[in-house]
């Protein structure tokens, strides 16, 4: 436990902050308490009507931030936490634990301009990567169930990144180019230019960075871009969007040892300077919307998608190799009409994809005679899916009163996978012949078809106290499908895994008030998830874990002075098993205990001062509380505070200087930390580090 309480938790706890819809990264002089609302093409029309805990993280404070990684941008975000890996990798949690596994990421939707980032059953834990974070114009998370408004993988939140567009009024060429330069050779480019073109207006963006890591061998190269064009052709407005992203990584692994992230030459090693990872991603659509003689707005947002990747999994014994990739195509249809007291839309979505996976292993495994005879070289998994989405929505307010709101929304979803396994199926060799101890660890599953029929609604009553402050009550419930790979790809000789759709419940009670500078948002929770997939004592995935999880969310900003702002967010949760059993290397799990690798306490806060419009000065600090390291609850990881300090400064009207210093204090600090095999594992924090870029506008 941290020995004393960090500025983040006095500010938080002072007013027992947790969160609601927020606006505490927009102008503290005018804040505002209107209902967010969230739309497929949000620069076309706004769709969805949202009440819960929505984060809404501005252009400019995202601009401010700078991140090098999705993490440096979610410690703004109460109930998030984005547990940095090596380079670009990460781990993810939404009021929820840090998941890991391989469908893990399947619980979490990752949106672009409202558009699943990935097709349904095929995630990537490190999806984030895939996103032009440096460069959003906004980025939207909704954290508990949104499966209602957005689809089977918001299973407990949701995280929208806004891509920049063209100025509605955009008449000249418009642009801007940043160099930054920082420790260990990074480097790093970026460029956005706007233009009118004829009918139409066009915004691209890039942005570059190189990087040789601080620890051994852990450089990664990383590319991202956009391409926007929007205009109208009579009756029809049209948005078309095409991004991609590649990351070229040496990854670094676990650094073992009892507070590894401690010891001055331990921390900067990388135990694995064969691993890598080589991805790159492509997406485009084509927002189309048009208004009706009803007075009803119909839209149609028609998307394609493709990405591969390989990685050498050197956190398995024999270190085999990954390669994967997807083709897909989808649309989605949207129906809105608003009257006096009520607004409500209506749609459907189709998907279809084509994914593959691969996996092999080039040389012998090194370790027991187990080890070596259970996971032999050669090919272990060679197969394809192709699966259709099918799903059905509609969301709905209706005025009671002129301070009462009801919101109801529901979603129905078929998904279906049709697997073809392109190997020996069964736990033998590639050449099929058995390995020795009952088989070998990789198992393959004959031909398939699996479909999944899921709902998902939600409630909510919103009740405007005064002009200032607002309460909301929401019930709400999401869903999961198993992921492609937890059905397919199998272990121990087990042949089916016969899979049910994860299922979450929320109870959420939400408080707003924003005046005169001064905005404070808090929502308590009351959360239950059922039918988690796990990995049994066998070996075998199943249908059996369930968790309970409870507490509050906060955050808050004021204006101490025209000049001083403070900001704080804070998350106070406790996540626990519902259910005991036993799980593989001698770890059980017992009803009643913390899940692993969540802590109870996190939280942030920021002092910022802006004496002028051309300078301004931000004290940074985030606190980790304490967690357990394992779900047996034996080891224990003590939690961290780090500071970071950023400033900027104006040059002239075209011309800005900025300088962070993130890790101020140099702490010593592991970013997560586990016990695998009985020993304790970390990702180790970054050290002391400056970056400063120059930024030129035209």
């Amino acid at each position: 436990m941290l020995s004393r309480l960090s500025l983040a938790s006095l500010i938080a706890a002072a007013v027992l902050v947790p969160a609601f819809t927020s606006a505490a990264e927009a102008d503290p002089s005018s804040p505002s308490l209107e209902t967010i609302t969230v739309s497929a093409r949000p620069a076309l029309s706004d769709a969805f009507t949202e009440v819960g805990a929505l984060t809404t993280l501005s252009g400019e404070l995202v601009e401010g931030l700078a991140p090098v990684h999705g993490q440096e941008l979610f410690v703004r975000v109460p109930g998030a936490w984005v547990s940095r890996g090596s380079g670009q990798e990460h781990l993810m949690a939404l009021r929820s634990p840090v998941l890991a596994g391989p469908g893990a990421c399947g619980a979490f939707l990752l949106l672009e301009d409202g558009i699943p980032l990935r097709p349904a059953g095929f995630c990537n834990v490190n999806n984030l990567f895939e996103m032009n974070l440096a460069q959003a114009a906004g980025v939207e998370v909704l954290r508990g169930p949104g499966s209602a408004l957005y689809g089977g993988t918001a299973l407990f939140g949701a995280v929208n990144v806004f891509t920049p567009a063209p100025a509605a009024d955009l008449a000249a060429p418009e642009g801007m180019i940043q160099a930054e330069l920082g420790p260990w050779s990074y480097g790093g480019l970026q460029g956005q230019v706007a233009a009118p073109l004829g009918e139409e207006r066009i915004l691209a963006t890039f942005d570059v960075v190189d990087t040789d890591g601080w620890q051994d061998d852990t450089g990664f190269r990383h590319r991202k871009g956009s391409l926007r064009a929007q205009g109208q052709r009579g009756a029809w407005r049209h948005d078309f969007q095409l991004s991609g992203a590649s990351l070229d990584q040496n990854t670094g692994g676990y650094v073992v040892g009892e507070e590894a992230f401690a010891d001055a030459t331990l921390r900067n090693t990388n135990p694995n300077p064969e691993a890598y990872r080589e991805a790159y991603a492509l997406r485009a659509s084509l927002g189309l919307e048009r208004d009706l003689p009803s007075g009803a707005v119909l839209g149609l947002t028609p998307y394609a998608r493709r990405s591969e990747m390989e990685f050498l999994q050197h956190f398995l014994p024999g270190k085999p190799l990954e390669e994967n990739g997807q083709d897909s195509v989808g649309v989605i249809a949207r129906l809105t009409q608003a009257g006096e007291r009520w607004r409500g839309a209506v749609g459907v979505q189709l998907e279809w994809a084509d994914t593959w996976l691969t996996q092999r292993q080039d040389g012998p495994t090194v370790g027991s005679a187990f080890l070596v005879a259970t996971r032999p070289e050669g090919q272990h998994y060679d197969y394809a899916v192709e699966s259709t989405l099918a799903a059905a929505f509609y969301d709905v307010s209706l005025d009671l009163s002129p301070r009462l709101t009801l919101v109801h929304s529901a979603r129905l979803e078929q998904l279906r996978y049709d697997y073809d396994n392109r190997m020996l199926a069964g736990n033998t060799r590639d050449d099929g012949t058995a390995c020795g101890f009952g088989g070998c660890n990789y198992s393959r599953p004959e031909d398939r078809n699996d479909r999944f029929t899921d709902q998902a609604g939600r409630l909510g009553v919103v009740y405007g106290l005064s002009a200032h402050s607002q309460l909301a009550l929401t019930a709400s419930a999401g869903f999961r499908a198993p992921q492609s790979t937890e059905l397919y790809r199998l272990q121990s000789g087990q042949t089916v895994a016969d899979l049910r759709s994860e299922f979450v419940r929320s109870f959420e009670l939400a408080y707003g008030f924003a005046r005169d500078g001064f905005t404070l948002s808090l929502t308590a929770f009351d959360q239950r998830a059922e039918d988690q997939v796990l990995r049994d004592a066998e070996g075998f995935n199943i249908s059996a874990g369930k968790t309970d999880s409870d507490g509050v969310e906060g955050q808050l900003s004021y204006a101490i002075y025209p000049t001083l702002t403070v900001a704080g967010q804070v998350t106070y949760a406790r996540h626990r098993y519902a259910f005991s059993r036993a799980l593989g290397r001698g770890e059980a799990i017992q009803e009643g205990d913390d899940v692993d690798t969540a802590p109870r306490w996190l939280g942030s806060a920021q002092l910022r001062w802006t004496p002028s419009d051309a300078l301004s000065v931000e004290l940074e600090n985030v606190t980790m509380g304490d967690y357990y390291m394992d779900a047996g609850n034996t080891a224990r990881y003590d939690g961290h505070r780090v500071w970071n300090l950023r400033g900027r400064y104006a040059l002239s009207d075209q011309l800005t200087v900025a300088l962070r210093i993130l890790n101020l204090a140099d702490e010593r600090y592991a970013e997560r930390a586990d016990l695998a095999f009985g020993n304790e594992r970390y990702f180790v924090g970054q050290p002391q580090r400056a970056h400063l870029s120059v930024r030129y506008d035209f």
